[in-house]
């Protein structure tokens, strides 16, 4: 029983990994599609330079949180899933 709670807290973990980094890499492409596609309408050098510095400060930020995050998680998961676990089984 051990070993499958285990192997369940570990299912979760990764899913939740995978879903986090997959938001990760939706995030940095949507800033670049609006970038690029606001970009075109900006005259000011100096004003796209600001845009861009901008946007990257917005996706850094945004990447070290969640890695942060998943750091978080990985260190009390067995935490954090074993209740999950528990309350899915007991809504059975």
């Amino acid at each position: 029983m051990a070993n499958d709670l285990q192997s369940r807290v570990d299912s979760m973990f990764n899913q939740d990994r995978l879903w986090a980094w997959g938001f990760v890499i939706v995030l940095w492409a949507v800033l670049l599609f609006v970038y690029f596609s606001v970009s075109s309408y900006i005259q000011d050098g100096q004003a796209k330079i600001l845009l861009a510095i901008a946007g990257l400060l917005v996706g850094l930020f945004n990447t070290a949180s969640i890695a942060a995050m998943i750091s978080h998680y990985s260190h009390d998961k067995k935490f954090i899933y074993e209740l999950d676990i528990k309350h899915l089984d007991a809504n059975r």
